[in-house]
């Protein structure tokens, strides 16, 4: 059973997202402040964490970085914050994912599903991907129907498709892709994007799988 730890000092949202989870049968441990989160995870190693940043002890992103210095587990950030600034921090901290109060526990659930996923990868070779009227296979670097792509086409477009639904920031992106020198040029993203788009997409101007956060990243929507 996947145990979630929901850290919250809302106790309406604590209590309504405790009921959901158990409904669909996660293991429920809960906190409400960034010690007691801090103190939860060390006893109880959840398998994801659902973390808001108002927090009445530490701010979220503390908490981010004080679980980054010993675990890899995923976090899913849920948060009343809306500024891009604020995601940003959060995802450069270590979150994996950010959700914006007010939410739908339907979405939540869904992001929980594709944090899950990510975090326990199959050991095989990773199968085709589809986007959109193409079939994408990363191993053997082909596009049927046939499309061809440049090396930093590929790069850029492998990062978003081994993470379906994961919102990959700019900084990410552009250390992985040009390398470490690279944080500030986002024209270099916007650009490459765009070629990304014009071939995959249907519709370059309303892509529906290369998706722009914006001010953040990007994601890919299977």
């Amino acid at each position: 059973m996947t145990r979630i730890l929901v850290v919250d000092d809302d106790p309406q949202i604590l209590r309504a997202l405790r009921i959901n989870l158990r409904a669909r049968e996660y293991d429920v441990e809960v906190a409400a402040d960034g010690a007691g989160a801090l103190k939860a995870a060390a006893a109880h190693a959840p398998d994801l964490v659902v973390l808001d940043l108002g927090l009445p002890d530490l701010d979220g992103t503390e908490v981010i970085r004080g679980l980054r210095g010993w675990t890899s587990v995923p976090i899913i950030v849920l948060s009343g914050r809306a500024e891009g600034a604020d995601k940003v921090a959060a995802l450069d901290a270590g979150a994996d994912d950010y959700v914006t109060k007010p939410f739908g526990v339907d979405e939540l659930l869904a992001r929980i599903r594709a944090v899950t996923r990510r975090a326990h990868p199959s050991d095989a070779a990773p199968g085709p991907v589809t986007v959109g009227k193409y079939t994408v296979d990363l191993a053997g670097h082909t596009i049927t129907p046939d499309q061809r792509l440049t090396p930093t086409e590929w790069q850029l477009l492998e990062q978003l498709l081994r993470n379906p639904g994961k919102l990959i920031t700019q900084r990410s992106l552009l250390h992985d892709v040009w390398g470490p020198q690279y944080g500030t040029e986002t024209n270099y993203l916007r650009q490459y994007m765009a070629r990304l788009r014009r071939k995959l997409e249907e519709d370059p101007t309303r892509p529906r799988h290369l998706i722009t956060e914006p001010g953040m990243g990007y994601r890919f929507q299977p």
